[in-house]
C-alpha cells in the first residue's frame, strides 16, 4: 500500500485509513478477523474517537487486535476527543481525561494521533496548547491535528499551540466535495462559488496539513451511500464504465478519485466489510486519469465554468 506524509510530522502513513465508528457492530470473532484481514492488505492506520460507541468501539477494537507492544509497534493509531453530551468541551481538563480513557480503553501507552473533534464556539486556546505540551512531554501523545476547522480556527488555535497541527478530518466525496467546487466556480452565481469553509482546501495544502476526508461515499449528511443508488445513474454508469477499464469495482475508482487529488488525501473508510475493503484498498495503487477525473466529477452533477 503507498504511504504519504502525514503533515508535518515524521510519520509516514497508509493513504487509507480504517475508521472504527461502526465496529461495535461486529461480533468479537468479526471484528478480530476484518482488523487482521486490514493488517493484511497493508492498512494499519485506525482512526478512533473517544465517542464512537460512547468508547466501546475502543475496547473492542484492543480486544480484537490482541494489543500487545508488539502489535503496538506495528499499527498506528489516532483518535479524537471534544464532543460531550450536547456540547463541545476542549478545555485542558477535558482533553487530559479524555486521553486517559482512550489510551486505557486501546491498551496502549500512546497515540500516534490526536485529534480535537469539530470545533469549539467557547475554546480557550491557552488551555488547549497546556494540554497538548502535558500529552506531548508525558509521552502519551506523540501528534496533534483538528477535525472539521476552518483556516481561522485552525490559526488561532496555532498561534497559541507549538506543536504543527498535522491533519483536518473533513466530509467530502464525489457528491459531496463544495471544497473542491469552489475552488472551480470562482466568481459566479452559482451554488458552490459560495464560500463555505474559507478555501480550507487551499489553507491545508498550503500549511501542510494532510486532509483526512470522512464519509468518502456518502451523499448529504449521513444520508446514505452514493454507490448504486437510484438518485445517482450518471454517476454510477460512469463508475461503472471506469471501473470496467481497469477491471476493479465502483467501490475502487470511487476510492481512486479521491486519492487522484495532488493535496494527498488520507480518506477515513468506514467499511465495517472485508471484501469491500479489499475493493477500497486495490485504489492505493491505482491513478485514474485527469480525464476520467473530471468525467466523474461531472457526472456526480457537480459544475465547471
Amino acid at each position: 500500500m503507498k504511504t504519504i506524509k502525514l503533515g508535518k510530522s515524521d510519520l509516514h502513513v497508509p493513504n487509507i485509513a480504517i475508521g472504527c465508528m461502526r465496529i461495535n457492530g461486529l461480533s468479537s470473532k468479526e471484528a478480530e478477523g476484518f482488523v487482521q484481514h486490514a493488517l493484511d492488505l497493508g492498512a494499519n492506520f485506525f482512526d478512533h474517537a473517544d465517542i464512537y460507541g460512547a468508547g466501546e468501539c475502543e475496547t473492542i477494537f484492543a480486544d480484537a487486535i490482541h494489543m500487545t507492544p508488539a502489535i503496538r509497534e506495528k499499527i498506528m493509531l489516532q483518535s479524537k476527543c471534544g464532543i460531550r453530551k450536547g456540547m463541545f468541551d476542549f478545555s485542558k481538563e477535558h482533553i487530559l481525561n479524555s486521553v486517559d480513557g482512550i489510551l486505557k480503553r486501546l491498551h496502549t501507552e500512546y497515540l500516534d494521533v490526536l485529534l480535537l473533534h469539530r470545533p469549539d464556539a467557547l475554546v480557550e486556546p491557552e488551555e488547549v496548547a497546556a494540554a497538548f505540551d502535558i500529552l506531548e512531554e508525558s509521552g502519551k501523545v506523540r501528534h496533534f491535528g483538528v477535525s472539521n476547522q476552518k483556516p481561522m480556527q485552525i490559526q488561532l488555535l496555532q498561534k497559541y499551540v507549538k506543536q504543527p497541527l498535522v491533519a483536518n478530518q473533513l466530509q467530502l466525496s464525489i457528491t459531496n466535495a463544495t471544497m473542491i467546487g469552489n475552488g472551480l466556480e470562482v466568481n459566479m452565481m452559482t451554488d458552490n462559488a459560495v464560500d463555505r469553509d474559507g478555501s480550507i482546501l487551499d489553507f491545508c495544502r498550503l500549511h501542510d496539513i494532510t486532509i483526512q476526508p470522512w464519509s468518502p461515499f456518502q451523499y448529504g449528511f449521513f444520508e446514505g451511500v452514493f454507490i448504486d443508488h437510484e438518485k445517482f445513474p450518471e454517476l454510477n454508469s460512469v463508475l461503472q464504465k471506469i471501473a470496467d477499464q481497469y477491471q476493479v469495482t465502483k467501490t475502487t475508482i470511487a476510492s481512486a478519485w479521491l486519492l487522484r487529488h495532488p493535496a494527498k488525501f488520507q480518506p477515513i473508510m468506514g467499511t465495517m466489510n472485508s471484501k469491500r475493503l479489499e475493493e477500497i484498498c486495490k485504489a492505493s495503487d491505482l491513478t485514474i486519469t485527469k480525464q476520467e477525473w473530471y468525467e466523474i466529477y461531472l457526472a456526480a452533477g457537480n459544475k465547471l465554468p
